[in-house]
């Protein structure tokens, strides 16, 4: 049996100027874990050493795999693959449909573009997505929240392999800490889907895939290094051994940003095993843990100098899936899933040197789920998607050191759910049809809808799709405790899309655009008197999204989005900003290009840019209209290049113009940086 090869990687520090060295963190929620960081002196020996010892080894072993034949370097797009496998998506139905005849508005970002781009965090592949507005507190590390079609974080579910990872006080997903390792590809599904999804998913759903073991095993090694001290190892292997497959994968990322007190450490690791005795049945499940250390300067204008956050997140989701025929399957997932978060001293007085109003907490958050679905065929042309889902959200914070007891909060969520969803393909008409009840233990009862369609016109190459539906996004822990509020009830929204998706060229191009609108009611806000958080606000989207994908030569890839916006406030009795006031971090304008081209199969090119233009901050009195920031634009660059069939070099440079910008006020992004290793596969 023949090994594949396996990439190995060894990075090297590059001796660039450090250009714009600017960096922030602003945390909208308190952390947990009481652990010392470990000193970054430490760090560095023991990174740079294993850097050294990686060298050494590729230096032995090149001699020796320089010989070996048959093995493929950066990775080329096999003429026609692209435009004549049409990838299959899950997410817009929960069962496998053709891209181009999904009824949902999706994109699909995969390993091949991660791995071409050099994509190390989840966020930053989500950039490339229309519809999608990636938010970052300042530099790696620090708080980062996705905007979808202008609703915030907390109203997007957040799926692993069909698991809702949602999680924290703010009941958001913070990207900062959630890297690349092991990922098949990501499914974006925007508009309503609280339908198959339940809570949070009131402006559509991030899924991510896992990989799923196949053929002889294998190993990638890699490492890198560059500017700001930054040092990343990886380590990822997958394969099938009789019945059993597995993949697993492993990260560690040191680097110092750009400023004081700026420093971040994070270890990742994941795997997904099954057992498949049979083609009916497959036994499995996922387990992941990350531990993140970062400081927390705060903004340029009251920097912080001591204050640390620490994350440590690990989940158990065994499951099963049981295809009893063609025409009957089902899938079981049970999860448990445990995030403690520290953040010490929490400066968070008028002044650092001022006695803190919080100061140092832990925290607690652990999920309990279960979630069953059923695929039934009674035609060729129906399926009958149904399934149950259970949850138990715990949350609990010390706070010892507060000003304003008390000094231990917490909040418990139980949900209690039941769907069911028919899906009619009758001769390139699909028809989704859709309901979803809801019991919460604390706010009653929530009843959501959606119907959607597609239309494939075969003569010319062209798919019609729409949707309209409602979703809801339960009120957060930190709106009920801080608010002083456990009465509120879930932000509701009612919206609606229609696009077309033309193919051109033989399939070699394809083009998307689609218009949406979303009406918000029963968002949580402040009236007069400022001593309760309640169900006030207003609020409408509406926009265009527009996706380009091409392959026009056998080596070369294109894409490009484009997203229009309009996000306003339409409520008065919220006093946070007047009627009328453009959400604030919502860009107006959001445009992305990239190119990737593989040279002689030798050497792999890729260069990426984005402009962001109109977007308006908070006012930092709370009170009154928001005020306008700059737009930005960056360049990425990225270069690979095989050695020879096992061993590959490569090479990057991260906001190649050297952009000042900032995402959040107060918050400057990292200057120019440049980073290269290599990588080994066996």
């Amino acid at each position: 049996m023949q090994n594949r090869p396996v990439w190995f990687s060894i990075c090297f520090t590059l001796s660039v100027p450090s250009f714009g060295r600017w960096s922030a963190h602003a945390r909208n929620f308190p952390h947990c874990r009481a652990v010392a960081p470990a000193p970054l002196p430490e760090a560095k020996v023991r990174v740079r050493a294993l850097a050294r010892s990686l060298v050494l080894v590729l230096a032995s072993l090149t001699p020796a795999i320089g010989s070996a034949q048959d093995a493929v370097g950066p990775t080329p797009a096999p003429q026609n693959e692209a435009v004549s496998a049409e990838p299959v998506v899950v997410s817009a139905t929960r069962f496998g449909i053709p891209l181009d005849q999904s009824p949902a508005s999706v994109s699909v970002v995969d390993s091949q573009d991660i791995d071409q781009k050099q994509i190390e965090r989840v966020s930053d592949a989500l950039r490339e997505v229309p519809g999608l507005n990636v938010v970052q507190t300042g530099t790696p590390g620090q708080l980062t929240s996705v905007f979808m079609r202008g609703l915030p974080s907390e109203d997007m579910q957040v799926l692993l392999d069909g698991i809702p990872i949602n999680q924290g006080l703010a009941g958001q997903f913070d990207f900062a800490n959630l890297t690349t390792d092991d990922i098949d590809r990501i499914e974006v599904a925007r508009g309503p889907q609280s339908t198959i999804y339940g809570p949070r998913a009131l402006a559509g759903v991030v899924q991510i895939f896992t990989k799923q073991g196949i053929g002889p095993p294998g190993v990638t090694l890699s490492s890198e290094g560059g500017t700001y001290d930054t040092f990343r190892e990886t380590i990822q292997s997958d394969g099938k051994i009789d019945d059993f497959d597995y993949s697993i994968a492993a990260s560690r990322i040191d680097t110092d940003n750009a400023r004081p007190n700026n420093a971040y450490r994070n270890t990742s690791g994941i795997t997904n095993v099954g057992w498949s005795p049979n083609e009916q049945l497959r036994i499995g499940g996922i387990f992941a843990y990350s531990e993140s250390e970062t400081g927390n300067p705060s903004t340029i204008f009251m920097p912080r100098p001591i204050d640390h956050f620490l994350t440590e997140k690990w989940f158990i989701a065994p499951r099963i899936d049981v295809h009893v025929a063609d025409w009957w399957d089902h899938r079981l997932i049970f999860d448990y899933d445990h995030e403690r978060q520290v953040n010490d001293p929490n400066q968070d007085g008028p002044t650092p040197e001022a006695t803190p109003s919080t100061g140092a907490t832990r925290a607690l958050f652990v999920r309990t789920t279960v979630d069953y679905q059923n695929n039934l065929r009674p035609a060729s042309w129906l399926t009958l998607t149904s399934g149950l889902f259970y949850t138990t959200d715990k949350v609990g914070q010390e706070r010892p050191f507060t000003l304003f007891p008390p000094t231990f909060i917490h909040d418990d969520v139980q949900e209690n759910a039941v769907y069911l969803q028919a899906t009619a393909n009758v001769h390139n008409l699909i028809f989704v049809a859709g309901g979803r009840y809801d019991e919460f233990n604390q706010f009653g009862d929530v009843w959501t809808y959606r119907i959607a369609s597609s239309y494939k016109i075969d003569q010319t190459n062209t798919t019609l799709h729409s949707s309209v539906a409602t979703g809801f996004s339960p009120p957060s822990s930190q709106d009920k405790i801080f608010g002083n509020n456990f009465d509120l009830k879930p932000d509701k929204d009612f919206g609606w899309d229609i696009g077309f998706e033309q193919r051109l060229y033989e399939n070699r191009a394809a083009l998307d655009a689609t218009y949406f609108h979303n009406d918000l009611s029963n968002v949580v806000g402040f009236n007069e008197s400022f001593n309760k958080a309640l169900n006030l606000g207003t609020a409408e989207t509406q926009g265009v999204e527009t996706e380009l994908r091409a392959q026009p030569i056998t080596d070369l890839t294109l894409k490009a989005s484009y997203t229009y916006l309009e996000a306003v406030k339409t409520s008065s009795k919220d006093v946070g900003a007047p009627e009328g006031s453009r959400l604030p971090r919502r860009p107006r304008n959001e445009i992305y290009v990239s190119a990737s081209y593989l040279w002689c199969k030798k050497l792999r090119t890729t260069i990426e840019a984005k402009w962001v233009n109109a977007r308006e901050e908070l006012n930092q009195n709370f009170f009154g209209p928001n005020f306008d920031i700059g737009d930005y634009n960056f360049v990425n660059f990225a270069t690979e290049y095989e050695v020879n069939p096992h061993v590959s070099v490569f090479g990057r440079i991260d906001n190649l113009t050297n952009e000042h910008y900032e995402e959040v006020f107060g918050f400057p992004a990292l200057g120019r940086a440049a980073y290269i290793g290599a990588k080994l596969r066996f």
